[in-house]
């Protein structure tokens, strides 16, 4: 029986790697460092933590990403085991001594009986006679696998470069100030005319949150970034805002075809937040991808009227990536739809975070070692942070405005506490309430789906 071909000794493609070894399958995995360096790894470890050191918060119970944690530990993550076995004093987060990590993930694949390792460049896609390949490359993957990529997408299906915009949580929104409209009342695809969701601004505000953003502290471009021009259609907010005083209020927040309910008025500009989710539970704000540090947007979209309270799923962000338009390309089980043969794992799928991209490499993994098995590996259920996760990717998200994302509870499907019996109307559960109820369904989904029999006391 032919190996599993694994591309790319990161997170994902060395959790790849240990999930289809530990199935039974034998996995070839290739690396193309110290053959051919990156601008950003220092080392020819695998599992290299190029940025920080945090695998962010380690509380399954309030977090959702403590949550994926807790279910990658459930499943044996190899990650995570040498996550755990190198931690560092870090509060509530999980931080690692990221040479340590690295060690021991190579040491761990190194030695296992089913892995080969092997160091070299691959330049392009494998044909299916090859057998099954997970491609794991990253954000920094290669120029010439790179292009063979988009010669299998599509120019539309690849992108070398983040430009995100922010995603609020829409139970956050406070609609005694927004409204539901599309502009001029258009009728959109499923036949609304109400697909946005509407903030508005006098001249006072407008003018107030231009000075802002322009004061407003900006990241800077990693090493490797600074070569990556700005395209014209994605600019940084703050950078339009530079251009003039007015230039967001004909652009991005032009208030044209638009009409407070509230007041019977046209504002003076308005934020847009269009849907980003299947499950209408996340809203992306239209044109606002930025270059501000995360402390600064939070501080400063909240005087956004109607965001005071605003809670956060991805705030934005722009630097260079790699990752493939995986809801118009991936199926259910992460598998190219034109190209079955080859799936795709980690940060080139558009999830971000170590971990995240990690949990799609053991996905991945156990998919492919059980399709090479001739086993049923159906995917984890919606309920799970996994499953969650997958269902974003492959098809939860708009394909239209796809860009990368952390795991977070808005992925979920929503929880109903019953029916208010005063109103007949479902009553539903919020706050910390519900990420812990959340937290608990997804766990007891996940031990069904590794078929763990509960522990008891």
């Amino acid at each position: 029986m032919r190996p599993i071909h694994i591309i790319g000794g990161g997170l994902a493609g060395s959790e790849a790697t240990f999930q289809a070894a530990e199935a039974g399958a034998d996995v070839v995995l290739h690396e193309m460092r110290p053959i051919r360096p990156t601008f950003a790894h220092q080392t020819e470890g695998l599992a290299e933590l190029v940025c920080s050191n945090s695998f962010r918060s380690d509380d399954w119970l309030n977090n959702a990403v403590g949550l994926l944690h807790e279910e990658m530990r459930r499943a044996d993550s190899l990650i995570m085991r040498s996550a755990d076995a190198h931690k560092l004093p870090a509060g509530g987060a999980l931080a690692v001594d990221r040479h340590g990590f690295s060690e021991a993930v190579t040491a761990a694949l190194e030695a296992h009986p089913r892995v080969t390792i092997r160091r070299g460049e691959i330049t392009e896609l494998p044909p299916p006679e090859d057998g099954l390949c997970i491609v794991a490359t990253g954000p920094l993957t290669s120029e010439a696998l790179g292009q063979s990529i988009l010669q299998a997408t599509g120019e539309n299906a690849l992108a070398f470069f983040d430009a995100i915009a922010p995603i609020v949580h829409r139970a956050s929104i406070n609609f005694d100030i927004a409204w539901m409209q599309s502009r001029y009342d258009k009728e959109g695809p499923g036949g609304g005319t109400a697909d946005y969701i509407n903030l508005p601004m006098d001249e006072a505000q407008y003018r107030d949150f231009v000075a802002a953003l322009l004061a407003g502290d900006k990241g800077d471009w990693k090493e490797w970034e600074k070569t990556t021009p700005y395209f014209e259609a994605c600019l940084p907010v703050e950078v339009m805002a530079e251009r003039g005083l007015e230039t967001l209020s004909f652009g991005p927040m032009k208030p044209v075809g638009l009409r407070d309910p509230h007041r019977d008025t046209q504002p003076y500009a308005v934020v847009q937040l269009r849907q980003d989710n299947a499950l209408g539970t996340l809203w992306n704000m239209v044109g606002f991808q930025t270059k501000l540090k995360h402390g600064e947007q939070v501080r400063i979209f909240r005087t956004i009227p109607g965001l005071e309270n605003a809670e956060f799923a991805r705030l934005g962000g722009m630097h260079r990536n790699t990752f493939i338009n995986s809801p118009r390309l991936l199926d259910g089980q992460l598998r190219m739809k034109s190209r079955p043969h080859l799936r795709f794992a980690g940060q080139v799928t558009g999830v971000e975070g170590y971990v995240e991209s990690a949990a799609i490499g053991l996905l991945a993994g156990r998919l492919a070692a059980a399709e090479q098995l001739g086993r049923v590996q159906e995917p984890p259920p919606a309920t799970t942070a996994f499953g969650a996760l997958l269902s974003h990717i492959t098809g939860g998200a708009d394909a239209k405005t796809f860009q990368p994302m952390n795991v977070n509870f808005g992925l979920f499907p929503d929880l109903e506490a019953g029916t208010n019996p005063r109103t007949g109307k479902p009553m539903k559960i919020k706050g910390g309430d519900r990420k812990q109820a959340m937290a608990k369904r997804a766990l007891e989904a996940l031990d069904t789906w590794l078929e763990i029999k509960p522990v008891t006391a």
